[in-house]
């Protein structure tokens, strides 16, 4: 069993990783009564206390992805195009469909289940500009009780007409969405403009005015993910000191306020995002994929900015953070930079639950916070069985999780001490239909 601890709710402060070779996780109610040595604890519970035998395995608070996009996922692993290019050959075409309700009911049921069946029982993701996007995906994360960020994409401009809402129209449902759905069980709304090049200036403002008239709502975008996005920016905004400058004059950056990619930004604005508060989502594998760059983890951190993990899919190309954290690694020794396992799971659990405000529900096994939680096997596959074998400290064993774990690692996932995910009784998907082409 791993969980960590902190003296403080930043996230940036130093943190304990508590592990149990053989460890108890106490359930009441959905939340967490107790977590520590189950020969010292397993006396103390009342006789008829079910007890549920998972030795051999690994338990740790569930997976927070901040950056992930459920509308791409039919698009995951599309060749050979760098992020702008990327948009308007396959993105734009896929967000079409999601203005047929059950087209976004179907998709977002996939979703949610391929984020579970990778251990993943938190997010921050994008839908599209369709209400129905939104009410689908709230609607069923609802149905199973999972905590999610999400809100309806803002973009009246430099994108094709289907896509296309205005100002108004996306302030107007915006509201609606967020008096239908923030504070809803486990939900919250986050105002969501795809990125500055695609909202106009009264589009912003009126973004800004919506984050500002609700408190407690999220702010969610895209920010220095690719120098010709950040050229762009500029020639669209010349009075903007830069591309991070354009939110915070709308009111845009502060607190939950989470920020995709953030590769090219200057020391300026890593120093501006710390002092705000915003979150940094290092999207590792989806960098990779569309050739953005390598993020300067260093230069983050030398600032006292918030670091997470998102997976980024569809530029990303897996929904595992364990395949995300992998990539991350390599991406950092690219750059002259470390990621040790025991700060990568850190980043992916209590870092990622800090940053988003929400430690106090989420991220941990402290004492009443909610029981979400992931199994992981740590013989899963023959080769990760060898290597496990082989690890001598914690630190071993972590980074030959990390490296060589994927979907298959994953055994069960946990919502609020509810199983929401069996690896040997997960349901099989038939293979969509293709559509129908002319002749």
């Amino acid at each position: 069993m791993l969980h960590y601890t902190t003296d403080s709710e930043d996230a940036r402060a130093p943190y304990t990783a508590h592990c149990f070779d053989d460890g108890l996780l106490v359930v009441v109610d959905g939340k967490v009564d107790a977590c520590g040595p189950a020969a010292e604890m397993l006396e103390s519970l009342p006789p008829t206390t079910p007890v549920v035998d998972l030795r051999g395995r690994w338990i740790m608070p569930g997976f927070i992805d901040t950056h992930v996009h459920y509308a791409q996922t039919a698009i995951i692993a599309s060749y050979g195009a760098q992020l702008l290019d990327w948009l308007e050959k396959y993105t734009y075409p896929a967000e079409r469909r999601f203005s047929d309700p059950a087209y976004a009911r179907e998709a977002a049921e996939f979703f949610l289940t391929e984020l579970l069946g990778n251990g993943t029982t938190s997010a921050v993701v994008f839908p599209t500009v369709h209400k129905a996007s939104v009410d689908a995906l709230f609607e069923a994360a609802h149905a199973r009780n999972m905590r999610l960020v999400t809100g309806k994409v803002m973009m009246d401009r430099n994108c094709p007409e289907f896509l296309r809402d205005t100002a108004q129209s996306s302030y107007d449902d915006s509201k609606e969405l967020i008096e239908r759905w923030h504070g809803r069980g486990r939900l919250h709304y986050a105002v969501t403009p795809r990125f500055a090049p695609t909202s106009t200036e009264a589009q912003l403002k009126l973004a800004g005015r919506l984050a500002h008239e609700h408190p407690g709502l999220y702010v969610q975008s895209h920010v220095a993910e690719n120098r010709a996005e950040v050229r762009w920016a500029a020639e669209l905004f010349p009075t903007a000191r830069s591309y991070l400058d354009v939110y915070d004059q709308y009111g845009l950056l502060g607190p939950r306020t989470v920020y995709a990619h953030c590769i090219h930004l200057d020391a300026a604005d890593r120093v501006r995002m710390a002092a705000a508060g915003a979150v940094m989502s290092f999207c590792a594998t989806s960098n990779l994929f569309l050739g953005s760059g390598l993020f300067d983890r260093d230069a983050a951190n030398a600032a006292g900015a918030y670091v997470t993990f998102g997976t980024d899919v569809a530029g990303g190309t897996s929904f595992s953070m364990l395949r995300t954290m992998h990539e991350a690694y390599k991406v950092l020794q690219l750059a002259g930079q470390t990621l040790t396992a025991v700060d990568a799971f850190y980043l992916a659990t209590r870092g990622a639950a800090n940053a988003l405000g929400l430690s106090d529900r989420i991220g941990s096994f402290a004492p009443g916070t909610e029981a979400d939680f992931v199994v992981l096997d740590p013989d899963a596959t023959p080769l990760l069985s060898r290597r496990m074998a082989m690890a001598e400290t914690l630190a071993e064993q972590l980074f030959a999780l990390m490296i060589l774990g994927d979907d298959r690692t994953i055994v069960a996932t946990y919502l609020q001490g509810e199983l929401a995910h069996d690896r040997d009784a997960a349901p099989q998907f038939a293979r969509p239909k293709p559509p129908v082409r002319p002749a």
